[in-house]
């Protein structure tokens, strides 16, 4: 199990071509195209990469432009917009075949006292209550469509447990737009602040916008659905670590026009907020 997490570490990693460019391979979770949680952690380690160490992450707004293809490398452009006394600031663009696919901006801070409060983690079972998202699909992988049933059933470097899970993942329910999953790392990590935080941010798009079609009756696995990621946004509130249990609490509180939005917030087990996120996605029905 862990060499499916190594093989991510290594993937977000990054081979460094250039001063401020960057290579990276992907991998196939069997939809044909690159993941966009992928792209979000791979620039987010590219971005870091030109950041002094003692400045983290605090926020990224980036948009999906194209489909990536995972049978070829991303390229990694960052541009050193600014470095301020207690921020910097960076954009980079993710190309292939000479186009951009993806770009974010992301800025770091360092570290420094101030106010605080926060949202309050809603009181659920733990963790090992729920079944793995493997244990899910197994239970009906003689009904998935060939291309997601290896992929949906094999070890996944992140563990995913719905709290509340659809009953039946091809003609669900209609329920409202809420949903919440506890997700952490398969194995430890090294104490590494900014692993941590793209790895967050590559978990981050899993059953994200998704939450958009809950009220619709509808699923993924339902016909002629086409869902896709446009937007993706994340604020990084406090240090955490993702090979812990974190509960990632989602909503969608509008779809209108083809167009779904999901927002979400993430707990450390201990019910620490260590991150917010919103994402506006494509969910069409053919």
């Amino acid at each position: 199990m862990a060499d499916v997490l190594d093989r991510l570490v290594k993937l977000l990693a990054l081979e460094r071509i250039e001063e401020n460019l960057f290579r990276g391979q992907s991998q196939d979770l069997g939809w044909g195209t690159v993941f966009g949680g992928q792209v979000v952690g791979q620039s987010l380690s590219a971005a870091a990469q030109t950041v002094p160490p003692d400045r983290h992450v605090h926020s990224l707004h980036a948009y999906f432009l194209r489909p990536g293809d995972v049978t070829k490398p991303i390229v990694y452009d960052v541009d050193r917009i600014r470095d301020g006394s207690s921020f910097t600031t960076r954009r980079v663009v993710a190309i292939q075949n000479g186009k951009a696919i993806f770009n974010v901006a992301a800025s770091f801070h360092k570290e420094e006292p101030g106010f605080e409060h926060q949202a309050t983690m809603p009181e659920v079972a733990e963790a090992e209550t729920f079944k793995t998202d493997q244990e899910r699909f197994a239970a009906v992988a003689d009904k998935l469509p060939p291309f997601a049933r290896e992929r949906a059933t094999a070890v996944s470097p992140i563990q995913l447990r719905h709290v509340d899970p659809e009953e039946d993942l091809f003609y669900p329910e209609k329920r409202p737009p809420k949903r919440m999953v506890w997700l952490r790392a398969i194995a430890p990590l090294p104490d590494d602040p900014a692993l941590h935080a793209y790895l967050l941010a590559y978990a981050s798009d899993f059953a994200f916008v998704t939450t958009a079609l809950l009220p619709h009756g509808v699923s993924w696995l339902s016909g002629g659905m086409q869902i896709a990621s446009i937007d993706h946004v994340m604020w990084f509130h406090r240090p955490t670590r993702i090979d812990e249990w974190h509960l990632y609490v989602m909503d969608s509180p509008s779809a209108h026009g083809a167009r779904g939005l999901a927002r979400g917030l993430v707990f450390s087990k201990d019910g620490r907020l260590v991150a917010s996120t919103c994402q506006e996605g494509l969910i069409r029905k053919r």
